[in-house]
C-alpha cells in the first residue's frame, strides 16, 4: 500500500504542484520607456453613429461574403505585416471600409488595391493609418 501511495505522489500530485507553481510565475512588465497603448481618439471616432463599426455591419449574405473575400485577399499576401493582416474590414451595402494601423504607405495602398479588386472601383473607403515606426 505504501508503494502505491508513493507512486501516486510521483505521477499525479507532483506534476499538479509543479504545474501550479509554473503558472504562478511573474507577469510581464511594461517597459518604462514605452508609453501605454492609448486608443482614446480611435474610440471617440468610432462612437459616431455614422461611422461604420463591426457591431453595425449588416449580416446579409452579400456583405458577409464581400468582407470574407476581402479578408482572404489581404491574408493571402504574406508580404504584408501583422498590422496589415489585422485591420478591420467592414462591408455595408456593397461598400468596404478599411480601418486600422498599417506599417507603411505602401501597405496602405496595397490593401486598398486588393479591396478594390474584390469590391470594385468606387466601393472602398480607406481609413487606414500608417503607424509610427517601432523604436
Amino acid at each position: 500500500m505504501r508503494f502505491l501511495a508513493s507512486k501516486f505522489l510521483v505521477f499525479v500530485a507532483a506534476p499538479a504542484v509543479l504545474g501550479t507553481a509554473l503558472m504562478a510565475g511573474p507577469l510581464p512588465r511594461q517597459d518604462a520607456h514605452q508609453p501605454a497603448p492609448d486608443n482614446t481618439k480611435t474610440n471617440k471616432r468610432d462612437r459616431d453613429k455614422s461611422s461604420p463599426t463591426a457591431d453595425r455591419q449588416k449580416m446579409n449574405a452579400t456583405d458577409r461574403d464581400l468582407a470574407k473575400r476581402t479578408r482572404s485577399a489581404i491574408m493571402d499576401d504574406k508580404s504584408l505585416s501583422t498590422y496589415a493582416h489585422n485591420i478591420k474590414i467592414l462591408a455595408q451595402d456593397g461598400k468596404v471600409t478599411l480601418k486600422g494601423p498599417v506599417r507603411s504607405e505602401e501597405e496602405k495602398s496595397a490593401i486598398e488595391a486588393k479591396a478594390t479588386e474584390v469590391a470594385g472601383a468606387g466601393n472602398v473607403i480607406n481609413q487606414l493609418e500608417v503607424a509610427p515606426p517601432k523604436s
